[in-house]
C-alpha cells in the first residue's frame, strides 16, 4: 500500500462516518419525536426541525474533512481543487441556511445579542 491509498482509504472512512452520524442522528431525531408524540400527545415540531439541523450540520462538517483529504493528498488536480471549492462554498451555505433555521439569526447577529446580554 502507498502513500496515497491509505490516505483514500481514511478519506472514504471519514466520509462514510459522516454518513453513518446523519443516519443515526435521523433515527434518533425521529424515535425521540415519535416519543414525545405517544407520551405526551404532541411533539414538537420545531424541535424535530432543530434536532435535525444539528445532525445534517455535524455530518456536512465531517463530509468536508473527507473532501479536503481526498482532494489535498489522493486527488490533487486543478479540477479537483475547484470542485472541493465549489463543494465546500455549497456546504457553507446550507450551514449557515440551517445555522439561521435553527437560531432563528445569523451566526454573528448571535454573538452581539449573546454580549448585549452578558452587560
Amino acid at each position: 500500500m502507498d502513500f496515497e491509498s491509505v490516505f483514500a482509504d481514511i478519506a472514504r472512512v471519514i466520509e462514510g462516518a459522516g454518513v453513518v452520524i446523519m443516519a443515526i442522528g435521523l433515527a434518533a431525531v425521529l424515535f425521540r419525536y415519535v416519543y414525545d408524540v405517544v407520551r405526551k400527545g404532541a411533539g414538537s415540531y420545531t424541535e424535530l426541525r432543530v434536532n435535525l439541523g444539528r445532525v445534517i450540520l455535524l455530518g456536512l462538517e465531517i463530509l468536508i474533512v473527507g473532501d479536503i483529504i481526498r482532494t489535498i493528498i489522493v486527488e490533487t488536480s486543478v479540477e479537483s481543487v475547484l470542485v472541493l471549492g465549489l463543494i465546500v462554498v455549497i456546504r457553507t451555505v446550507l450551514s449557515f441556511a440551517l445555522e439561521v433555521e435553527i437560531s432563528g439569526s445569523w451566526p454573528w447577529q448571535q454573538r452581539r445579542t449573546d454580549q448585549s446580554d452578558a452587560a
